[in-house]
């Protein structure tokens, strides 16, 4: 099964995810977001396949903002603004907090 993380590895959540893709088999392809920022066209495929609200998709520290489109706007202009770790395979996408929601999409 492929995989795709949107990883941080100072983070331990986005650290032990990986450690379950790994564990599980999973043909691992690492994005380190942080240094190449996703575009805002991928944030919005991402977050739409996964059912996921951008503003919910933001870190919890972050500014509280109007729209969702002004959260995508942020997460692309700061992508520390995304919260993590962003997991997607054929099955489906989690934001993998807690770790082991990795477990729906494998």
């Amino acid at each position: 099964m492929k995989a795709t993380i949107w990883h941080n590895p100072r983070c331990s959540k986005s650290r032990e995810t990986l450690a379950l893709l790994n564990e599980a088999g999973a043909d691992v392809t690492i994005v380190e977001y942080l240094k190449a920022g996703p575009t805002r066209e991928e944030l919005a495929r991402v977050y739409a396949r996964g059912g996921i609200a951008p503003r919910e998709a933001m870190r919890k520290d972050a500014p509280a903002l109007a729209s969702d489109d002004a959260a995508l706007d942020a997460m692309v202009a700061n992508p520390a603004l995304i919260e993590r770790p962003v997991v997607e395979t054929e099955k489906g996408v989690v934001l993998a907090r807690p770790p082991e929601r990795v477990h729906e999409i494998l």
